[in-house]
């Protein structure tokens, strides 16, 4: 279940870096909001959120959600060890009879 989480996980990861990258950034409309007249319209100066913004929340949740699992997931770990299974070796000691 980890390692599915974990594979799930690093996959947002670089998923989230990629759509972050493919957006404009806010500083390229700076122009049109100063004198547009962009505080008149139903949205403000940027408009409507695109389409990446909205996957770019939703990857986020999923981020943020696959975090908090493995979080869970390390701070619950079962107590396996293989000295805790195994019972100590018998020593054998020599006969004093015999020697």
């Amino acid at each position: 279940m980890t390692t599915l989480i974990t594979t799930l996980h690093v996959t947002v990861c670089i998923l989230l870096i990629l759509i972050v990258l493919l957006q404009s950034g806010k500083g390229a409309e700076m122009g049109v909001s100063i004198g547009g007249g962009g505080s008149q319209t139903l949205f403000g100066a940027s408009g409507p959120a695109s389409i990446l913004t909205k996957i770019t929340t939703v990857v986020a949740i999923v981020f943020m959600v696959t975090s908090l699992t493995l979080a869970y997931f390390s701070g619950h770990k079962a107590e396996k060890s293989i000295i805790t299974t195994q019972s100590a070796p018998v020593q054998q000691t020599a006969d004093p009879v015999s020697e």
